[in-house]
């Protein structure tokens, strides 16, 4: 199987361009994928091509990382309503720096017949001027070739397109015709909405160099229902541990709805064929046990943080999920840890004030949190044995008081065998 038919399969084929299958059947051909250092870390979303790169890698392809220290600066309009906000330069490259060391840690950089290569295009756009630019790349994309593109049409017709923004399809058709001079680069591999950047680029290859290059997109990751993929309640998923929490992103993973679960298998997994495709029919044959999910998170944890992260993150899940985990099990965890488990959703908070005396469950539950829709639904949760604090089963006679609040200020709530939250008292 080739790389192609690999992507085939996998649902990762959105556009191809004529003879690129052909070619990379028959040699090691070096393709480039660039990232807009618009953060200063990549998210999940970021890491599917990461993982594109990875699988060209993986087939005896040469893969080249492009960061954008130049058309960072501007900002790629694609798929964007309105103007980017501006960066500064030190902002760019303070983003280049710290997505380079994410970046690195998952293709072999180390000298051999494909080695990974990475290069910035500030390193080339600084050193042209402005007329040297226009004489080499705008003289061979007429306006109404690049009218024609798909994200500039969307634009010109939702608003306005600033000059600046319209250079930005010429200055990656730029990058495309740097890396095929000096690095032999033949093939752009990018999402489904570069597919107007990357032709752009393989039009100035043709037109100034006589030269003829590739070019593949994937489609964009979305969730089931056509939603963004990447995001919780707390925002993205990042890639730096500070930002998302290897627990957190382990999360992530492990609730994912089942058809997600077995897209992102695809997407993600550097397992074969047959192996995903047994991961998915045993997920779909016992959906409680969430095969699927595990894989990814397990996988994806350990490739992006650590074997010892993943480890760590599956003892705090026990301690928060697990049917056998105790409360002491909770107390171990750190205020931060605690909080970090539970999505927005599933924090109520409630004055520090309600628990100068005894708390009646059913008022805790029913009225000051909202965790039930009303006190006689939480009445009735709790007669029916479905309600535990603290790892405790409770009951209407049960009270709770400021003794129960963990770090003083947290009560851990179960209702029913898999719904958790989080009262935070303040």
């Amino acid at each position: 199987m080739g790389f192609v038919e690999e992507l085939r399969w996998r649902g990762l084929l959105q556009d191809i361009t004529p003879g690129t299958e052909e070619l990379l059947n028959k040699e090691s051909v070096s393709g480039y994928i660039g990232f807009d250092p618009t953060a200063d870390s990549l998210t999940i979303g970021n890491f599917a091509p990461v993982s594109l790169l990875m699988r060209f890698q993986k087939f005896g392809h040469k893969p080249v990382v492009l960061m954008g220290g130049a058309t960072g600066m501007i900002g790629d309009p694609s798929g964007k309503k309105e103007e980017r906000k501006l960066l500064t330069p030190d902002d760019v490259q303070h983003n280049v720096d710290r997505q380079k060391k994410q970046i690195e840690k998952f293709l072999d950089f180390a000298p051999g017949k494909n080695t990974a290569t990475m290069v910035n295009n500030a390193d080339w756009f600084g050193k042209i001027n402005f007329i040297d630019f226009l004489r080499d790349a705008g003289k061979y994309l007429t306006v109404n070739y690049l009218l024609s593109k798909g994200f500039v049409k969307e634009r010109l017709e939702e608003g306005e397109l600033s000059f600046t923004e319209f250079n930005y399809i010429l200055m990656q058709a730029y990058d495309f015709l740097h890396l095929y001079e000096h690095h032999n680069c033949k093939l752009q591999l990018g999402g489904s909405d570069q597919w107007g950047n990357i032709t752009a680029g393989t039009e100035l290859i043709r037109k100034k160099l006589r030269g003829e290059a590739f070019a593949v997109t994937v489609p964009l990751v979305t969730k089931a229902d056509g939603t963004k993929f990447g995001k919780s309640e707390k925002g993205n998923i990042w890639l730096d541990p500070a930002k998302t929490s290897p627990f957190r992103f382990y999360q992530f993973w492990m609730g994912l709805a089942d058809e997600d679960a077995q897209k992102y298998l695809k997407v993600f997994s550097m397992e074969d064929r047959n192996s995903i495709e047994q991961i998915i029919a045993e997920g779909s044959a016992r959906p409680e046990l969430r095969i699927p999910q595990r894989k990814l998170a397990e996988e994806l944890t350990t490739r992006v943080h650590s074997a010892d992260k993943l480890n760590s993150a599956k003892e705090k899940t026990e301690i928060i999920y697990g049917t056998a985990s105790s409360i002491e099990g909770f107390k171990k965890l750190s205020p931060t840890e605690i909080e970090d488990a539970f999505d927005l959703d599933a924090i109520h908070k409630v004055s520090k004030d309600a628990f100068t005396g005894e708390v009646n469950p059913v008022n805790l539950l029913g009225e000051q949190s909202t965790i039930f829709p009303s006190k006689g639904e939480a009445r009735k949760s709790i007669q029916g044995n479905g309600v535990s604090i603290n790892k405790e089963k409770m009951n209407l006679e049960r009270k709770i008081s400021s003794a129960d609040l963990l770090y003083g200020k947290y009560l851990l709530v179960q209702k029913g065998k898999k719904n958790y939250y989080l009262i935070i008292a303040e």
